[in-house]
């Protein structure tokens, strides 16, 4: 059964195959004999985690282990063995071109002798063929998202208020930036197995996308937070490389206001970027992240920055700290230098 089928099996009132009760369809144990109400849907959902399990597909698998949770009472002991399930999978999913790049070539391989009398440069080239494997990947799912009708009409209402502001091309371009933002997000959300939407955009007040299934831990959540900021960061280096060949003004613009609104979703407050990442780190962990952003702020006296320090400083003393995640620190940390540093260039004058 397709995870479709699932959800209208779900959302179907039913008669119980127990006792031949009528059941609502908010119920998900039968009052009269205690059988579960979906009890074939889950089999089903089993059995297709299992099949995605065993091909390699760790996303898949997620995705269905999440939808049978969706299915089952929360204080069950199957739902507690399949929160398992996902919290296992969720920690063994990552990125496997990113792995690869760091492994390089298999000793003996085809690639291994191809590469081997290059020294360096041949591990560079290996390198080099993966991430550009990676980005062919991302291209497919940047386009996909753009064939959603919502998207593309809420993009095209975006675009007229913003080049009435500043012009086509800064208009086009920062949606762009900003379109990249969020499909980072649906890329976290898609690789831990997330249902979500595609992204929607609101003139004024930026972009976003809404989760119709919520992550497991503070890690999921940190994981899927910080990727806006990631991809936002890629696509701002992006801009940034194409000013300094072109040295066209709008470019340096894009690159500034980008970069300034990627930092923005830093802030470790509510449901921002940075919230969500804060979430998952250790109290030394927070504490590290302020100390950047009160180097970034002494270094571009921005003040931007000034007031994610203080609210970075909050929060690493406020409430209970997170369980810890040394990767999520490491990227907090990037992103607050690199994204500093790109916002602190100076906007240039536009020009229609």
């Amino acid at each position: 059964m397709t995870e479709a089928g699932a959800q209208d099996a779900a959302a179907q009132p039913s008669t119980c195959r127990g006792c031949l009760s009528q059941l609502p369809a908010a119920l998900l144990v039968c009052p009269a004999c205690h059988r579960l109400v979906h009890a074939d849907t889950l089999r089903q959902l089993a059995a297709d985690a299992e099949k995605a399990t065993a091909t390699g597909d760790a996303s898949a698998a997620l995705a269905h282990w999440r939808r049978a949770l969706e299915l089952l009472p929360p204080e069950s002991n199957q739902s507690r063995q399949i929160g398992s399930k996902v919290a296992e999978l969720s920690r063994s999913v990552g990125d496997d071109a990113a792995a690869a790049v760091e492994s390089g070539p298999k000793p003996g391989s085809f690639w291994a002798r191809l590469l081997a009398p290059l020294g360096a440069l041949g591990l560079v080239l290996w390198k080099l063929k993966f991430v550009v494997v990676l980005v062919a990947s991302k291209l497919k799912l940047l386009l996909a998202g753009l064939f959603k009708l919502p998207t593309l009409l809420s993009i095209l209402v975006s675009f007229g208020v913003y080049w009435t502001a500043w012009g086509w091309r800064f208009a086009a371009g920062l949606l762009a930036t900003m379109y990249v933002h969020e499909i980072g997000h649906v890329a976290a959300l898609k690789r831990l197995g997330i249902r979500a939407t595609a992204p929607m955009f609101v003139p004024g007040l930026g972009a976003f996308v809404r989760m119709e299934q919520y992550p497991a831990d503070a890690h999921e959540d940190a994981q899927v937070g910080l990727a806006g900021p990631i991809w936002g960061l890629g696509a701002a280096l992006v801009t940034w490389a194409a000013w300094l060949a072109t040295g066209a003004p709008f470019w340096g613009a894009i690159t500034h206001t980008t970069a300034w609104l990627n930092l923005f979703n830093l802030l470790p407050v509510w449901q921002l970027d940075g919230g969500r990442g804060m979430r998952a780190l250790s109290r030394p962990e927070r504490v590290a992240i302020a100390v950047a952003f009160v180097v970034a702020w002494v270094a571009t006296h921005d003040g931007l920055l000034l007031l994610l320090t203080i609210a970075a400083a909050f929060r690493a003393f406020a409430g209970a700290p997170g369980p810890g995640d040394r990767r999520i620190c490491v990227q907090f940390l990037v992103l607050v230098g690199a994204l500093a540093a790109l916002s602190a260039i100076r906007l240039p004058e536009l020009t229609r």
